[in-house]
């Protein structure tokens, strides 16, 4: 491996106790991108400091092919209030600029070809100059890194230093051992796979990037136990047949076919929290049997990040398991979350919040809390069905039941009908509340003054409810 351990004297980034603003320099051999000049102050100070911008790969489907993108990156840590001014050095005028997500309610003021706009907190932001989503610049405003090491010691085999710049690994893969800890300085780029196999007690920490040089996982947790992971960008994030795992401020995103994001695979107790997933394929799945991982999953909980499907669902849940020995999905919470978009011509594979079950799972206590959805570009909002897809599946699932969708809120024009859907009279959809589901502004629930009393209250939200259903209510 070329670079692996760096000398102390890379260690020139280390953080001043007083420190508020932190910015990585990309190390050398690490390549930057012209796209956008991008400069940050403190809204106290008047010096403006620049940042290096990163190329990143998203996807771009035409004609049913993806197609490589160059989008831009740039990040540094932040624990005060920031202004940020962009410059767009693709365009002579910058006609309009959404920093997204809307949530956020950030406003930028446009002068020739720079924006300027405020950020008070740590947040993972899209910067879109004239409407362009495929070539924006994705910035990433860290808090404070409190798991940088003090001091790096080449004695000490339990700690892995990835100093700024270029790392090739070895077979391209790198296997963590039980009790250390890996981490990838900011302006860092480590070419291949971390793997954390059978091991206990991992952490990988940082904010450079892992991924390999084409497609894959950038980091892969398999039959582990108490591994953590924060700060870094990868491709893909997986995790199988693994239990207690905390996976915080990850950036996700990938640009080739099936390039999930953040996959759970027969886990338990798996925590996200304050992610950004930018996915060419589906941003965060829970199934169970499925890659060589054994059984189903509970205690799934991805919370404070936000998801962009360029393919496929932001959301899927339940398609894959064990036919012959029965899987069970459940106790999974989504909360808090910002669905900037889904482009999907599949009408299959459609839908914001998908649970397509089959494979004889059962897919059981399911939470949707505290979630704004922007118009996407196609696809469903909904689709919670059992189904038999045989491309995928060996039998159609067995049931889902109690599904919640809490303070759900929908702007936009471009979704198709919702579907929800049972199987057969021995295999339904039961118990599913809508509580406080608003869409464009409309609150939609079942006493609602404007719906006459012939009328489904699914059909005020788009949504057709078919056969073997039972419990559907809005509230």
């Amino acid at each position: 491996m070329r670079s692996f351990i760096a000398a102390i004297a890379a260690m020139a980034m280390a953080i001043p106790a007083q420190s508020k603003i932190v910015t990585y320099p990309a190390g050398q051999g690490v390549e930057t991108l012209d796209d956008f000049t991008v400069r940050i102050r403190p809204q106290d100070r008047d010096e403006w400091q620049e940042i290096a911008v990163y190329p990143v790969k998203v996807d771009r489907v035409a004609d049913a092919r993806h197609n490589v993108e160059i989008a831009s990156m740039a990040y540094l840590d932040a624990d005060e209030p920031i202004f940020v001014e962009v410059t767009a050095n693709r365009t002579d005028a910058v006609e309009s600029c959404r920093v997204r997500p809307l949530s956020y309610g950030i406003n930028a003021e446009t002068e020739g070809q720079t924006v300027t706009f405020a950020v008070e907190r740590p947040q993972n932001l899209s910067v879109e100059v004239n409407g362009d989503i495929f070539h924006n610049l994705h910035l990433f405003v860290n808090p404070l890194d409190q798991n940088r090491p003090a001091k790096i010691n080449k004695k000490n085999k339990n700690l892995i230093y990835f100093a700024p710049g270029v790392h090739q690994l070895d077979g391209d893969t790198m296997r963590i051992a039980s009790g250390q800890t890996v981490y990838i300085d900011g302006g860092a780029r480590v070419v291949g796979q971390l793997i954390v196999d059978g091991e206990k007690d991992v952490k990988i920490f940082g904010r450079g990037e892992v991924h390999p040089e084409g497609r894959g996982e950038g980091i892969y947790i398999k039959r582990s136990k108490n591994v953590e992971v924060d700060g870094v960008i990868v491709t893909q994030c997986p995790v199988g047949e693994s239990d207690s795992v905390k996976v915080t401020n990850v950036k996700s995103i990938s640009s080739y076919g099936w390039g999930d994001g953040l996959n759970v695979f027969a886990s338990s107790n798996v925590y996200y929290s304050d992610c950004f997933c930018r996915n060419s394929d589906d941003c965060s799945t829970v199934y169970a049997t499925r890659k060589g991982f054994q059984g189903g999953c509970a205690n799934i909980l991805m919370e404070n990040s936000t998801l962009w499907a360029d393919v496929a669902h932001p959301i899927m849940i339940g398609l894959h398991g064990n036919p012959e020995n029965p899987d069970i999905i459940e106790n999974v919470t989504y909360r808090n979350l910002d669905i900037l978009d889904q482009a999907e011509y599949q009408i299959d594979y459609q839908g914001c919040f998908g649970i397509s079950c089959g494979d004889n799972n059962l897919v059981r206590n399911v939470t949707f809390e505290d979630i704004r959805v922007e118009d996407f570009r196609k696809g469903q909002l909904v689709n919670i069905r059992l189904f038999y897809n045989k491309k995928y599946c060996a039998a159609p699932g067995i049931g889902i039941e109690n599904v919640l969708f809490r303070n759900v809120e929908y702007t936009g024009n471009n979704a198709t009908m919702s579907v929800i859907c049972g199987y057969d009279e021995s295999r339904k959809v039961k118990n599913v509340v809508f509580d406080n589901l608003v869409i464009n502004g409309e609150h939609i629930y079942d006493d609602m003054p404007q719906k006459p009393k012939w009328y489904k209250t699914s059909d005020f939200a788009n949504m057709f409810i078919g056969e073997h259903v039972e419990g559907v209510t809005f509230k």
